[in-house]
């Protein structure tokens, strides 16, 4: 007689359970442009927002200064900017100028050799790798026949497809509406007819209005939205100052993860807490800053922040309209400063986000906290540029989020740079007071600890508010 045996089912490991990030990635990938769709504004009506139809285009850019290698550096990443926006890159022309044409951005002769490279490969916009004025935006439009956009332009389309949160999504239209307002046009003289009075060519009931041109009108609608804008946005900062004041009073250290855009950051905070938060090869895949709670090996407790990568010639707009979130980097006690290790050029990387860390340092008055070098991604670099970085940066942990080498060492240097509680106490705590011990547990630094019959005696360092807490069950000096 055969027994037939069935083996019970599996349960998945906890690893393979999809997250959160996983639900959005693929929310993400389905909703790839469409042919004739934009994420341009619709709050204003009649006025022409720039509609980026990006489907096929061709890349130009200014080398004013700088070797040849940046210069070429900075057109793969526009070339990947605009991949991610979810483009198709045609072609790329460079230019060596001593600074770009005022009128054309490009001289008139590499204009007339855009002008063919798009007829030739069907392309129907053209991305320069600077921030156009809108005269030179005009001009290239009236020659090229095509759409132009510039790099600010880009990077504000990007932030628009990724901003989830309503925090993320009023930053991001404030930075649209702070680059727009320059730049409005109208379809021919729509918008600067003038009416008032009797309007001209003689029209009469129904002509008469408020004296102001439409473009007029237009910019006031404008400027009082960003107002409102700027009021909401206002009122969510004072939540998450609430939020940080909350943990700055349970002596909680914070930990800002910051780095250049698609460094790894959102890998290396999942490889951290286990936050599974989304995690995608492409730029400014994560606007909306998310924080973890984890603790140290000795049980100490502290956040990790994922905060906006940043990008070189991070248009001033985002960087206004974002200060409110890149707060959490000035407020926070340590800095982990993520840096790619697989790039072309980590230098110009670091020497980027500094940049926008020491402008937000000055906004915030306040001095700039530690900074902690992680050279992520060392299983796609080769050996030659892991032994140049080593030699560049002697202080900096060396890891790969992704399969997890050099994690443990990580940990043990966030561990050794955090903020220590200063207060050493020694208390007898009543098994009533379970709290509090507790909390001793959660935000000091138990050196040790002893069950007695009276209650749980403990040696331990402590913040000066739990300090002033557990005041009443400090042991007189005779009783030790």
């Amino acid at each position: 007689m055969t027994n037939t045996m069935t083996e019970p089912a599996q349960t998945p490991p906890t690893q393979l359970r999809p997250t959160t990030g996983d639900y959005e990635l693929e929310e993400r990938s389905s909703l790839r442009r469409v042919a004739g769709l934009s994420t341009e504004l619709t709050d204003v009506t009649e006025v022409e927002y720039r509609k980026l139809r990006l489907e096929r285009v061709v890349l130009v850019g200014v080398w004013t200064e700088g070797t040849s290698e940046q210069a070429r550096g900075s057109m793969e990443e526009l070339a990947r900017l605009a991949e991610t926006a979810g483009s198709q890159v045609m072609d790329a022309l460079i230019q060596r100028r001593p600074r770009p044409d005022p009128a054309t951005y490009i001289g008139s002769g590499k204009v007339d050799e855009l002008r063919d490279v798009v007829q030739s490969t069907g392309a129907d916009t053209v991305i320069c790798d600077g921030e156009l004025s809108p005269g030179q935006l005009r001009q290239l439009e009236d020659k090229l026949k095509v759409k132009v956009v510039d790099r600010t332009a880009l990077i504000l389309d990007i932030f628009a497809q990724h901003a989830r949160s309503r925090d993320g999504k009023a930053q991001v239209e404030l930075a649209q509406l702070s680059y727009l307002l320059p730049r409005l046009r109208g379809w021919g003289e729509a918008l600067s007819r003038q009416v008032g009075g009797r309007a001209a060519g003689g029209v009469g009931i129904g002509g008469r209005g408020p004296g102001e041109t439409k473009i007029e009108l237009d910019r006031r609608r404008i400027r009082n939205r960003m107002s409102k804008l700027r009021r909401e946005i206002g009122s969510m900062k004072q939540i998450r100052e609430t939020q940080r004041g909350s943990r700055r009073r349970n002596e909680i250290p914070g930990v800002a993860i910051v780095g250049y855009t698609n460094a790894g950051k959102s890998s290396l905070l999942n490889a951290l807490t286990g936050a599974g938060v989304l995690v995608e090869d492409a730029l400014f895949a994560t606007l909306d800053p998310t924080t973890r709670r984890t603790s140290t090996s000795d049980g100490r407790t502290y956040t990790l922040t994922d905060t906006v990568g940043f990008v070189r010639h991070l248009p001033h707009q985002l960087v206004e309209a974002f200060r409110s979130t890149l707060e959490e980097t000035a407020g926070a006690d340590l800095l982990v400063h993520v840096v790619d290790a697989s790039d072309a050029l980590p230098e110009d990387q670091i020497k980027a986000v500094r940049q926008v860390l020491v402008e937000v340092g000055e906004e915030q008055q306040g001095r700039m906290p530690q900074e902690l070098l992680v050279v992520n991604k060392t299983d796609a670099a080769g050996d030659l540029q892991l032994a140049r970085l080593r030699h560049l940066l002697p202080d900096a942990v060396f890891v790969s989020a992704r399969r997890g080498d050099g994690i443990d060492k990580l940990q043990a240097r966030i561990a050794e740079m955090l903020p220590r509680p200063e207060v050493d106490v020694d208390v007898l705590v009543p098994f009533t007071e379970g709290s509090l011990v507790a909390r001793v547990h959660a935000e000091g630094e138990v050196l040790a600890e002893e069950h007695t019959p009276e209650g749980t005696r403990m040696h331990a360092r402590v913040g000066a508010e739990l300090a002033t807490a557990v005041l009443p069950y400090v042991l007189v000096e005779g009783a030790r």
